[in-house]
């Protein structure tokens, strides 16, 4: 009985939350990718501090977790937890023709994700890079290899040879998405911690356990939205 009083008062806690307009459209904005609480007030035209009143609920319901920049060390991002919001789908975005995924370097989160999507999705992804290294990373090789998934080592490109208008752009850098502004900015964005910075194949491993929720929790939402190819890439 203790049990079940605990599950209802959480569930009635989740349920309270969710009861303000502006806060389930800030979990509406969190659903497909990360932000800042700064994008948030700009993305709803939302005073900052009333956003920052609606994250606190929101934080202490279990419904978002925070997670400092490992950009610019200063802001944070905003993370739905989607074990606490399964059946809560945003609304569709039209028009997309493909999914590109962008970090720094695209040597390993971009590249982890695009072959993840494809596999997964079975609708066309690639990626890029904003500062595009010559070569995948080996340790990116090798956790796809492990998954059966395959990267090409030489495959890495920079967004501005790869970006066509009607491009779903999803950052999974927090350099990436900072540094990109303009007609080129992502429209989602994905704080994955960067697997590089450890070096270790348990950091890759985590990367690319984080990529492949986020994928299965968003391509069924935008899968419905995506144009067939006309060409080929």
């Amino acid at each position: 009985m203790i049990t079940e009083l605990a599950s209802l008062q959480v569930r009635a806690r989740t349920h309270a939350a969710l009861g303000d307009p502006a806060r389930l459209a800030i979990v509406d904005a969190l659903t497909l990718g990360d932000a800042s609480p700064g994008e948030i007030a700009d993305d709803l035209r939302m005073p900052t501090n009333l956003v920052a009143h609606h994250v606190k609920v929101l934080s202490e319901a279990g419904l978002v977790v925070r997670r400092r920049s490992e950009g610019d060390r200063r802001r944070t991002y905003l993370q739905l937890r989607p074990e606490a919001l399964a059946s809560l789908t945003p609304a569709l975005m039209a028009g997309v023709g493909r999914v590109v995924f962008v970090c720094t370097h695209n040597s390993a989160r971009s590249q982890l994700a695009a072959a993840l999507w494809s596999d997964r999705a079975q609708t066309c992804a690639t990626s890029a890079g904003t500062r595009p290294a010559e070569r995948v990373h080996p340790r990116a090789v090798a956790v796809a290899h492990r998954h059966g998934l395959h990267l090409d080592a030489t495959g890495t490109a920079h967004v501005a040879d790869i970006v066509r208008d009607d491009d779903l752009l999803i950052a999974v850098c927090d350099n990436a998405h900072e540094e990109l502004t303009g007609p080129v900015r992502p429209r989602l964005h994905w704080s994955v911690p960067d697997p590089v910075r450890v070096d270790t194949d348990a950091a890759f491993e985590a990367a690319f356990a984080d990529l492949a929720t986020r994928i299965d929790r968003v391509a069924p939402i935008l899968a419905s939205t995506l144009r067939s190819p006309d060409r080929h890439d």
